[in-house]
């Protein structure tokens, strides 16, 4: 599936992925491919995108704190305010503050 995580600044990452772990406002949730379309609130927290290789990445280094988590290079970790979730036809739209 395809991952976007857009701030008004600019497009923090985008890629292909394996799985995402939003923070919702009722609860942490993942999903994976082939998700039932949903749209969600997000609040505080950290995304964390499960990723199948790092060489085919593409997020802006300048604005995005995209880091891998607890030293596994395939997931790494954006941390956002707020924002709204997506999810349709195998692709993810994260909207961040």
């Amino acid at each position: 599936m395809h991952l976007e995580i857009v701030s008004p600044e600019a497009t923090l990452f985008s890629s292909e992925v394996d799985s995402v772990v939003v923070p919702g406002v009722n609860g942490e949730f993942e999903m994976l491919n082939n998700h039932a379309p949903i749209v969600s609130l997000l609040k505080e927290g950290i995304v964390k995108i499960k990723i199948h290789t790092i060489s085919h990445l593409v997020f802006d280094e300048l604005h995005a704190e995209v880091i891998p988590h607890n030293d596994d290079k395939k997931v790494l970790t954006v941390k956002i305010n707020s924002g709204t979730v997506e999810m349709k036809d195998n692709k993810v739209i994260v909207l961040a503050d």
